[in-house]
Order: structure tokens, then C-alpha cells, then sequence
């Protein structure tokens, strides 16, 4: 897995300092803090309930925080602070009876300044969509227009709450290159997401985040670095393993997984209790393990 190059010294787009939201007597976000640097994709993750949501929610200004606070290029946030940012939120109502067309025309009537329309079309590929309504496209298809929307203004930071989720494999790939090309403009990215390979293929950053609390932050690779010096040998889970281990193999999507500094020396142990290796499997741990370990939670959208 290779980092991406980073840029000397970048500026901080957005800052949180030690964020706390309250509900009640539920603390939903406690002392979080990070920082976004200017054009990078930055993920945000972890298990339902880990205050994602709330978090991302008193980013975008939508809720004040009980405490803490949040700077824009090192300001508080201020009037014109959602004038310069784009929110793709996971679900969004628009009229039934309008056409892709439009709804951008609707939606570009909300900004001050506004992408070129056509530049805005090509971008998201929505020429042969224009006359469709929105209420027949695809999964895909309004995946692409929601973005759309996001992008109207063309924001400094834009944030993707789960954008792909529901949507079929080649949906998903095709929607990462798009988030790829919006990157490379120099957009800075703020992503959320249940899918693990999606965060390691398109975040420069990530944080994982747990009971309110980031429990971890730095580049994927980094982390997982930091956190696994072994490999992960497996094997189906039915297999018998022939009798007990020095420590115990761990049963997971229908394999049965050891961690090991000494690959050589578990194979050796295999063949010795002819334990049949068909199936076997060898690989660096990745961020699916890596969220596993820190939150205990399996993945769920």
C-alpha cells in the first residue's frame, strides 16, 4: 500500500478543538479533535452510534456544539461559511416532478456563485440525464446528480456522508473516480463511510472514531503499520485445526484467521498436525482488521 504524496506544510482548511455535543445526559461526541489540510480526502469512521453523524453535523454548521470549537481557514465559522461549502447528505428530498435539469437550475438559484453548468454536467456525467426526472434514475444515476448539487457552488470543502452506500460494485467504482477528479482540483474532502476498502483507496487521512472519542487518526497505511507488525494466516472456518493452540484462531466471515510474526513457523505446525491447506490464505493485515481491533464492532451500513 503506498501513501500518497503530501504537500509541504499545507493549510488547514478546517480545525475542530475538543468538540463535546450533549444530549441530555448523553454525551454523543466528547473532546474531539482534528484537522482537515487543504486538498486532501479525509475519512471518517467508525461503527453506528460512534457520533459520526453529530460530528459531522457541527462541521457543516448545522449544530452548535456544546463546547469546543470549529475554525475555517483559523476563523470561527461565520455567515457566509455554508456559501463556500457543499454537502452531499445521505438522503435527500427533491420534488417529484422535476428533471435533472431542473434541479440544478432550482438548486443554483440558492448560491451567489455558481460552477459553469456545463463544466458541472461533465464533471458528474449527466449529459444524456438532463431531460430524465430524477425519480427514474438509478442508484448510481442520483448519486451523481446529489453530488451534483454539492458541487454547485464549487466548494472549498465538500462533504460525502456515505455516498455509496446501497450501490451495486461498478456504481461504487465508477463514483470513486468521480471523487478522485473532484480531489485533484484542489478540493479538500471530508468522507464518511462503512465500507473499509473505500476509505483505503480514496483517504489521504483517516480518524476512527468510537463512543464519541477519535481513537485513532493518521494515514491508513501508517496506521495499520503501527498497529500490525504480523500476517494473517487463514483458513476455512469448518477445517479442523487439529487440537489446541498457544493461543487461539479467530472465527470471521467464514474463515478462521491467526495472527503471526512467524508465517513460516504456523505452516510448519499446519503440515505436522496434517491439517489440509487447501484454502490457505496469507496477507497483510488491512483497515477492515485494523477497525475490528480498535472498536470491537463488526462493519454495518
Amino acid at each position: 500500500m503506498q501513501e500518497r504524496g503530501r504537500v509541504q506544510n499545507p493549510a488547514i482548511v478546517l480545525q475542530a478543538q475538543n468538540l463535546v455535543k450533549r444530549f441530555g445526559d448523553l454525551v454523543a461526541v466528547d473532546q474531539l479533535s482534528l484537522a482537515l489540510e487543504e486538498g486532501e480526502c479525509f475519512g471518517l469512521l467508525g461503527p453506528n452510534g460512534a457520533g459520526k453523524s453529530t460530528t459531522l453535523e457541527m462541521l457543516e454548521g448545522i449544530l452548535p456544539p456544546t463546547s469546543g470549537e470549529i475554525l475555517f481557514d483559523g476563523e470561527p465559522l461565520k455567515g457566509d461559511y455554508r456559501q463556500q461549502i457543499g454537502i452531499q447528505f445521505q438522503a435527500t428530498a427533491l420534488p417529484e416532478y422535476l428533471s435533472v435539469n431542473d434541479c440544478l437550475t432550482l438548486f443554483s438559484s440558492l448560491y451567489r456563485h455558481t460552477m459553469d453548468s456545463a463544466e458541472l454536467v461533465r464533471i458528474c456525467r449527466l449529459e444524456a440525464l438532463l431531460p430524465q426526472r430524477h425519480s427514474t434514475l438509478s442508484g448510481g444515476q442520483r448519486q451523481r446528480l446529489l453530488l451534483a448539487l454539492a458541487l454547485l457552488n464549487r466548494p472549498r470543502l465538500l462533504f460525502l456522508d456515505e455516498p455509496t452506500t446501497g450501490l451495486d460494485p461498478q456504481a461504487r467504482h465508477n463514483f470513486w473516480q468521480l471523487i478522485r477528479d473532484i480531489r485533484s482540483t484542489g478540493t479538500t474532502i471530508l468522507l464518511t463511510t462503512h465500507y473499509m476498502d473505500e476509505a483505503e483507496q480514496l483517504c489521504d487521512r483517516i480518524a476512527i472514531m468510537d463512543h464519541g472519542r477519535v481513537l485513532r487518526q493518521d494515514t491508513p497505511a501508517r496506521l495499520i503499520e503501527q498497529e500490525f507488525r504480523a500476517r494473517l494466516v487463514s483458513l476455512p472456518a469448518d477445517l479442523s485445526l487439529g487440537g489446541q493452540w498457544t493461543r487461539p484462531w479467530v472465527v470471521r466471515n467464514g474463515r478462521q484467521e491467526y495472527h503471526t510474526d512467524d508465517v513460516n513457523q504456523v505452516l510448519t505446525e499446519l503440515q505436522r498436525r496434517r491439517v489440509d491447506l487447501t484454502g490457505l490464505n496469507v496477507r497483510r493485515p488491512n483497515l477492515e482488521d485494523l477497525f475490528l481491533k480498535l472498536t470491537g464492532h463488526q462493519l454495518r451500513s
